[in-house]
């Protein structure tokens, strides 16, 4: 069965302009008509290392944990930072085992420093390897997230082709995520279909031609072929994340994902 989630990044983007807190999001989430929730290690907050008062929270609202995404400033393509990011990701996988079925995310590989990219690809590689062992040990799927933010190292389908070579096929799963694809000029079909047995759940969001975040249903996004080719995905646990970067969603978070709610009820009616 088909569970729509959200993706916290929405108020996260706004930085210094956003001042609540997590049960602010999740009021807001669960009034938009969300099944579920990605939630950050940055917007955690308070919930930090409180998986039992997160989960009655949670409870309240009629929400489940769907994800948990986790970053380091490292971009996980530093070599002398990898004791120190698998001691964060372990700690973070204690967080996440609370929530039977919950996905660890692991933020996108993003170039920090000057080197060579294949170093970069060498270290990025290892590190998800390593956190993907963990997560079997603690029982949690973990997946890695490409972005098209700036510095990434993973933006086209060369870096996916090269990222997926090195690391476990079969420990560490893959969050597509369409903006992100589409931004990086690939044949978005092709890619989903190639890496389909990686896919563990999608984000779904909208740009236009040039990459310019939209509105979900605004922009190019062949939203209803991505969700064919995903939900017929061996290992896809059945959580559709709607995650919006726009505008639109700058000038009001809230009524954005509401919007886009609808907008992800009416294409799959």
């Amino acid at each position: 069965m088909l569970q729509i989630g959200c993706q916290t990044y929405t108020w996260e983007m706004l930085g210094d302009r956003w001042s609540g807190g997590p049960d602010d999001l999740l009021d807001a989430i669960a009034s938009a008509g969300y099944s579920g929730i990605e939630i950050t290690d940055t917007m955690i907050g308070s919930y930090a290392g409180q998986p039992e008062a997160f989960g009655r929270a949670l409870s309240a609202r009629g929400l489940e944990l769907a994800a948990f995404a986790c970053a380091s400033d490292s971009g996980y393509t530093e070599p002398d930072r990898l004791a120190s990011d698998l001691a964060m990701i372990d700690r973070t996988l204690d967080f996440v085992a609370a929530f039977p079925g919950a996905v660890l995310s692991l933020g996108s590989a993003t170039v920090m420093s000057p080197g060579d990219r294949e170093g970069k690809f060498a270290a990025a590689a290892e590190l998800y390897n390593a956190a993907a062992e963990l997560g079997e040990k603690a029982g949690v799927p973990v997946a890695v997230h490409p972005s098209s933010h700036h510095n990434t190292l993973l933006f086209s389908r060369a870096d996916y082709d090269r990222l997926f070579a090195l690391t476990d096929p079969i420990r560490l799963g893959w969050v597509p995520d369409t903006g992100h694809i589409l931004r990086g000029g690939m044949d978005i079909l092709d890619t989903l279909i190639t890496y389909r047995d990686r896919i563990r759940y999608l984000h779904l969001k909208d740009v236009d031609a040039a990459g310019n975040w939209r509105m979900l249903g605004s922009g190019i996004c062949d939203t209803r072929a991505v969700v064919e080719i995903v939900t017929a995905s061996p290992n896809f646990n059945g959580w559709l994340v709607l995650e919006e970067e726009s505008d639109v969603a700058a000038a009001d978070p809230a009524k954005a994902v509401r919007t886009n709610r609808e907008t992800m009820r009416a294409l799959l009616a």
